[in-house]
């Protein structure tokens, strides 16, 4: 009987050896695509426990698992959480800038394999934070939801882009302090069919929680709509210095 034929893998070994895959940190060769070299992964740091169980910052240490940082016990979070694979520094930065303005939109499957090991188990449906049409139109591209699409091809766990939406152009916020981003982003969200949310276990899915604005604004709408708990979950989480924890 004769042996199928083998273009295909041939055409992939040809391809590996022209091209072999790339550091997603700064471009080295590595051994398989969407990983980083040993110097970018160790200057990662990574987000674990010990955390704030209202928003999951890192703790320097153990306060109990019922801890809440010095913001949370002042004006308790409306979501359940953030969930942020790494903080943000030249690495996790290089990444989202690179994939939200350099077109690289593999990177959104880097993320997402990093992202998963923190997606909540009983999590119901996917919802990435939305761009307003012109600014997709410009793009070409939403992140956030290439981020949750990857992410719910390896979780099984459905996405819906459409649900939550943008219908207010806003300004970039990149620049703005957390007071100014926060009266940018109020009232630019909605939902479009509360049925598709209603009731469910929802995590919000972005590239960068920087203020948390953008994200206490998608969460209000959320929850007004009928979900059950919002959490949010991102690639890199900003850590300013000026929070009492």
């Amino acid at each position: 009987m004769n042996q199928p034929f083998k273009l295909p893998s041939v055409l992939r070994h040809i391809v590996d050896a022209a091209l072999p895959p790339r550091c997603a940190g700064c471009g080295d060769p590595v051994a398989q695509d969407h990983r980083f070299c040993a110097v970018c992964w160790s200057s990662l740091r990574f987000i674990a426990p010990p955390w704030c169980a209202g928003c999951n910052r890192p703790f320097a240490f153990d306060r109990g698992a019922d801890a809440r940082c010095g913001a949370c016990l002042r004006d308790p979070p409306r979501h359940a959480g953030v969930r942020a694979a790494v903080v943000y520094g030249p690495v996790a930065r290089s990444l989202a800038l690179r994939l939200k303005y350099g077109g690289r939109t593999a990177f959104a499957e880097t993320m997402a394999l990093r992202m998963r090991w923190l997606l909540p188990a009983e999590t119901d449906l996917l919802v990435p934070v939305p761009l307003h049409r012109r600014r997709i139109w410009s793009r070409g591209f939403n992140q956030a939801a290439l981020i949750a699409q990857a992410l719910a091809k390896l979780s099984a766990v459905p996405e819906d882009r459409d649900v939550l939406v943008r219908p207010r152009r806003t300004v970039v916020l990149r620049g703005l302090g957390g007071r100014q981003r926060a009266q940018v982003v109020a009232g630019a969200f909605a939902i479009e069919a509360a049925e598709r949310v209603r009731g469910k276990t929802v995590v919000l899915v972005d590239d960068v929680y920087t203020s948390g604005a953008t994200a206490d604004a998608c969460t209000r709408v959320l929850l007004r709509a009928g979900a059950r708990s919002v959490t949010i979950l991102c690639w890199a989480r900003v850590l300013s210095a000026d929070r009492d924890d």
